[in-house]
């Protein structure tokens, strides 16, 4: 193998599969990084078995030249050293040779690196999902639903089907629902598309596979084709293919969660409910959950405050556009609605309270695309 490529756009694949990369495995072929040289250019692959990343880079693109020789042939390289040396040569172009013994002689300017690769052979084949189920979403969209739900996800391993985003489509929309038991992030929009029959009731993708692929898509609006079976999940573009596998289980019911009916609602300024949010989590972040307290003072005023005994106590009042119903004073996690209100999009949210120990909603007032539900704490 020998090809003379771009040391910038071979980064940028580089950090794309290392993302799939773990010295943890329990594969020690999967702890190196694949290169894969065909006559149409250089293919980059990193997996961990649960998460597979393929970058493709050409020849050229839209006119710029980015690989200059090419011979076929692949190689295994050290995914903890290769990336280091190529970050760090000092030329703009770098060439890369294989012998017949695995050996990779990586040279730029006047650098020149050895490095022992392994066979390209033992390496796992990379499954290439046949499936009905295919649908395509742009770029940007997919990300939206990814940053509007993927922080709910648990962090515990006790029920593992809750670190995953449940995705489902109904009545012609597609639905993403995460959730930790103590709130809940949806995220919903209307498929452009008809994907006909969707074959599966829930399909339940690791939080940890969306964040992976929702920093390595770019800010483009291009397609991206979803692919399904009854174990993985695949997402491509032109020059990407992330392949991360399903989690098993039944995702929990969660419509039954939201509630029907409201006692009081607040409409607010999104920005402004979230810097005093803000100021008053600084007092109650060594509580356990950062609780804070809302109260309502009269119809258009309500205070933010956390007491902390050993600190001391915050106390702000916060002019909102409306308040309907009755008067309330709840306890909540200060994190949970930092994070409700940063991925709302409208200036004012509209927030749904049924009591002081019900769950409540918070949703943008433009539109019904998003929802988060928090449940209160219990103070005393």
């Amino acid at each position: 193998m020998k090809i003379v490529i771009n040391r910038n756009k071979l980064m940028e694949s580089i950090q794309h599969v290392m993302k799939a990369i773990s010295s943890k495995t329990a594969i020690p072929i999967l702890a190196g990084l694949k290169i894969q040289a065909t006559n149409n250019g250089v293919t980059l692959t990193g997996s961990d078995s649960d998460i597979t990343i393929e970058s493709f880079i050409p020849i050229e693109e839209e006119g710029i030249q980015f690989i200059d020789e090419l011979e076929q042939g692949e190689i295994i390289a050290h995914a903890k050293y290769f990336p280091e040396i190529i970050r760090k040569l000092p030329s703009d172009t770098v060439k890369i040779e294989v012998d017949e013994q695995l050996q990779i002689t990586i040279q730029s300017g006047h650098a020149e690196f050895h490095l022992n690769g392994q066979d390209a052979e033992e390496y796992p084949s990379v499954a290439q999902i046949e499936s009905e189920s295919n649908f395509e979403l742009s770029i940007p969209l997919l990300k939206t639903m990814i940053k509007q739900t993927v922080f709910a996800v648990s962090t515990s391993e006790t029920r593992p089907i809750l670190t995953g985003v449940n995705l489902k489509v109904e009545d012609e929309h597609i639905h993403f629902v995460a959730t930790d038991s103590h709130r809940l992030a949806a995220s919903k929009l209307p498929l452009t598309e008809d994907i006909g029959a969707f074959p599966f009731d829930q399909v339940v993708i690791p939080g940890k596979s969306l964040n992976e692929l929702s920093k390595i898509l770019a800010d483009t609006d291009e397609k991206i084709q979803i692919s399904i079976s009854s174990n993985q999940i695949a997402f491509q573009t032109e020059n990407l293919y992330f392949l991360s596998r399903l989690l098993d289980g039944k995702y929990p019911e969660t419509s039954r969660l939201i509630p029907e009916d409201t006692q009081t609602v607040i409409q607010a300024d999104t920005k402004a409910l979230l810097q005093a949010v803000d100021r008053a989590s600084l007092l109650a972040k060594d509580n356990h959950n950062n609780v804070i307290r809302l109260n309502i003072l009269n119809d258009k005023t309500i205070e933010i405050s956390s007491n902390s005994p050993e600190i001391g106590k915050v106390e702000e009042e916060i002019t909102v556009t409306s308040i309907e119903g009755e008067d309330l004073k709840i306890s909540f996690s200060s994190k949970y609605m930092i994070d409700a209100l940063k991925i709302m999009e409208t200036e004012q949210v509209r927030i749904e309270f049924t009591g002081a120990m019900r769950p409540f909603i918070i949703k943008p007032t433009e539109h019904d695309q998003i929802l988060q539900l928090i449940l209160p704490v219990r103070t005393f």
